[in-house]
Order: C-alpha cells, then sequence, then structure tokens
C-alpha cells in the first residue's frame, strides 16, 4: 500500500506458531486446531524514489520443531524472505538501511547470515536495545557479531530514512522501538511486539510470556492503541497473521477497540 509518497509493502518470511498464556475458548479468532496462536514473522519494506528500508529481518533460513516443555513458542519456520524480496522487485544488496524494533531471533535472522545478504545496509538499532543486548535470550555471539560490523545507534524520534522515524515502545525489550511512517498527512505505525496479536487491541492488559517489564509495556500498548485510533493512522503488525496492516477503531458505550484489517 502507499503512505502518502511511501510505498510499504509486507515481506513474509515464514509463520510462528505460540502458547496462549491465558486460557482461550477453543477454536477462538486466531487460534488453530492444536489451540496454537498462529502468527508469523517477517519485514516492512519501505520505498521511495529507488531507496529502500527494511523494518526487521525475519526469522531467517531456520525451521525450529516445538518443544512441548517450551512455555510459549512452539514451531517456527522462516526462510522465505529474500524470495519475496524478489517478487516485490527488491534486492537485499540494494537497501540502504534495516531497522530492528527490538533484538529477538525472530526479528534478525537474515541479517546475520553467512554470508552476508544485506552488504550494504547500516543495521539501525536503538542504543538503550543495545545497550542491554547481553540479557536477551538466544542472542548468540555470533549475532551480535554480525550486527556489529554494521551497527547504527539511533535514539528516539530520529529519522532513518525519508519519512520514517523512530518511536520508543519499551516494554518487551528494554529499548523495544516502533516506526512511524509518514508522507502528505498519512501515517503508519509499525510497533514491532509492543502487541503479538489483533486480540491484545481489545484487551491490552493481556502481555505475553516473553515481555520482559509486562507493567511497562501494557503501559505502553494502552498509549499505542490510542494513537492508533488518531485521523489517517494505520498500524502494521508484524505478527499478526494474515492482517498484518489495519486501523484500530473504538469501541461503543463500554466496548472495547478493535483491529480493523485494510
Amino acid at each position: 500500500m502507499n503512505v502518502g509518497d511511501l510505498k510499504v509493502s509486507y515481506v513474509p518470511d515464514g509463520a510462528m506458531l505460540l502458547k496462549p498464556s491465558v486460557p482461550l475458548p477453543h477454536g477462538a479468532a486466531y487460534l488453530n486446531d492444536t489451540d496454537h496462536l498462529v502468527a508469523n514473522t517477517g519485514g516492512l519494506l519501505v520505498q521511495a524514489d529507488g531507496r529502500a528500508l527494511l523494518i526487521d529481518a525475519g526469522f531467517g533460513p531456520h525451521s525450529v520443531p516445538e518443544d512441548p516443555s517450551h512455555p510459549y513458542i512452539g514451531a517456527v519456520h522462516g526462510g522465505s524472505l529474500l524470495d519475496n524480496l524478489a517478487r516485490l522487485g527488491a534486492r537485499p544488496d540494494e537497501i540502504e538501511v534495516v531497522a530492528f524494533t527490538h533484538l529477538h531471533t525472530d526479528h534478525i535472522g537474515w541479517a546475520c547470515t553467512d554470508p552476508p545478504v544485506f552488504t550494504r545496509a547500516a543495521f539501525a538499532v536503538s542504543k538503550s536495545e543495545w545497550e542491554g543486548r547481553h540479557a536477551i535470550p538466544g542472542l548468540t555471539p555470533k549475532a551480535l557479531a554480525a550486527l556489529e560490523t554494521r551497527l547504527r545507534l539511533v535514539v528516539p524520534g530520529e529519522e532513518i530514512f525519508p519519512g520514517v522515524q523512530t518511536l520508543a515502545l519499551p516494554g518487551h525489550t528494554a529499548g523495544h522501538t516502533g516506526f512511524t511512517i509518514t508522507s502528505r498527512g498519512r501515517r503508519l505505525l509499525a510497533f514491532g511486539d509492543a502487541l503479538h496479536s489483533p486480540l491484545q487491541v481489545r484487551h491490552p492488559e493481556w502481555f505475553t510470556t516473553s515481555d520482559g517489564d509486562p507493567a511497562q509495556s501494557e503501559r505502553h500498548r494502552r498509549r499505542l492503541i490510542s494513537e492508533l485510533q488518531q485521523p489517517d493512522t494505520l498500524g502494521f503488525g508484524i505478527h499478526f497473521a494474515d492482517v498484518v496492516f489495519g486501523q484500530v477503531v473504538a469501541g461503543g458505550a463500554g466496548e472495547a477497540a478493535d483491529w480493523r484489517p485494510v
């Protein structure tokens, strides 16, 4: 879709299954037939005047079967991001910035491959996220080394690409960051893991087990939901399965807000 003069495209990398941390009715929306929450992984491509930015880099060329003992993650399958970039007419070596909402493994996968695929790109990471990198579960020394070679530290409100600014949304991780994409009076908020599911728009008090600071995450989630209800504002939910683009619509009297796919 277009946001003013900017073209934004969802770039799927794969699928992931999550184990709900609150009981949901069997067969509820967003659950599969094994009562897992269906999510996805990938990135958001922003293009303008022959230039390109990618927000998040998927899980990478890997697949992980479900570990029954893991408290919240089921099977994860990545691997299709490069093919989908090609379908969009974009080459990874043409992307000038890869920006990360945070440094969990399902968001940095293709940035840590050997040999590297984003050979021209700077890797934009929030300063607070990088400072807390050693406390992030699953972030290996090899991944850190790959990121550090192209690292560009950014701060809240910084423009990282024409029309794209960082937005501090801490809680999921200490430096979790969203991105505000603005052009000609239109706006799209790419909010990463501040929201994992459209269910959290109705229930902002529901947090994910992987949230580092659930209380902080909820505060920013409520602020985000309010912001998404502003005029000419859309959202991009990286884990929202087949409804990644949408708007938040205010509920009626006594009713919660809801996610309306576009």
